[in-house]
């Protein structure tokens, strides 16, 4: 409290702007200092999405069909875009378990007494997130390597594309997040929060493109799942890996899947923050 206390008197009063950026980044650099105190919370946000990669690439690795091949490596090659993309969109289960338990413990309360622009708290929270996403990424990546995973090993990808890829990875996440805010502002105990976060991330993360081709789901199925903003991210993820199993769906976001998660991401983070600002503002009311 004593760094957010310190920090308000340097923001300009006459610019709203660089007050709310430099209020975001002290509750951001409060969040992470938080974090570092507590490691068992990082260790844990690595344990799941490691366990995803080794169960699904060892058990389901060589039944699977992705392009006509039961290949092991190719399915391992497949199936890495979209673990990238659930392990960024669970760890929105996290962010709103977190906005709950300080709103449990009246901390935004305390925050709300101090003379800091409204949307820095949750902005906060969120970039903090983002690094611990960012961190949780790069690990797995190097599991990822560890079990198999190559990028396209034919040419047509290169550094800048595969950055491109994490850069999506991080942008749906950040998006994600802010619907991770809203539920933590909308319950009352940290694990509703958690509950309500992993509800409908499952049916998000599952009936998409992530572990299985579209092309083997019912018509009307397919359809959901090409169309579904997750998808798009993974989709975007494979073409720019250059990875195997990319899809042959018509769907707009299936054939201009890097723009489609584009959008997705900048839709969701304004409809969300949005909504979630103004939660803020009258449950601190």
């Amino acid at each position: 409290m004593s760094a957010v206390t310190d920090a308000v008197p340097g923001a300009a009063p006459g610019n709203p702007l660089g007050q709310s950026v430099r209020d975001s980044l002290v509750v951001a650099k409060r969040n992470l200092i938080r974090m570092s105190r507590i490691p068992e919370m990082i260790i844990f946000g690595l344990v799941q999405p490691i366990m995803f990669v080794v169960l699904f690439t060892y058990v389901f690795g060589g039944s699977m069909r992705v392009g006509g091949s039961t290949s092991a490596a190719d399915y391992t090659n497949f199936l890495m875009a979209g673990i990238f993309a659930q392990t960024v969109t669970f760890a929105t289960a996290g962010a709103g378990a977190g906005i709950a338990d300080d709103m449990n413990k009246g901390l935004i309360d305390r925050f709300r007494s101090l003379p800091m622009a409204r949307g820095a708290v949750l902005t906060g929270r969120t970039l903090a997130d983002l690094v611990q996403t960012a961190l949780t990424l790069l690990v797995l990546a190097v599991v990822a390597l560890l079990v198999g995973w190559r990028v396209g090993s034919d040419g047509s990808t290169n550094a800048a594309r595969v950055l491109a890829a994490f850069g999506l990875l991080l942008l749906l996440g950040y998006a994600f997040t802010w619907i991770g805010a809203l539920i933590g502002l909308s319950v009352r105990t940290p694990e509703a929060a958690t509950s309500g976060g992993l509800i409908w991330l499952f049916p998000v993360t599952f009936i998409s493109n992530a572990f299985v081709d579209t092309a083997n789901m019912t018509p009307w199925l397919r359809h959901v799942a090409d169309w579904n903003p997750f998808s798009a991210t993974v989709e975007a993820c494979r073409v720019l890996f250059a990875n195997p199993g990319q899809s042959t769906s018509d769907a707009w976001p299936m054939q201009h899947p890097v723009w489609a998660s584009l959008l997705y991401s900048v839709v969701i983070i304004l409809v969300f923050r949005t909504l979630a600002v103004r939660k803020y503002r009258s449950a601190t009311a």
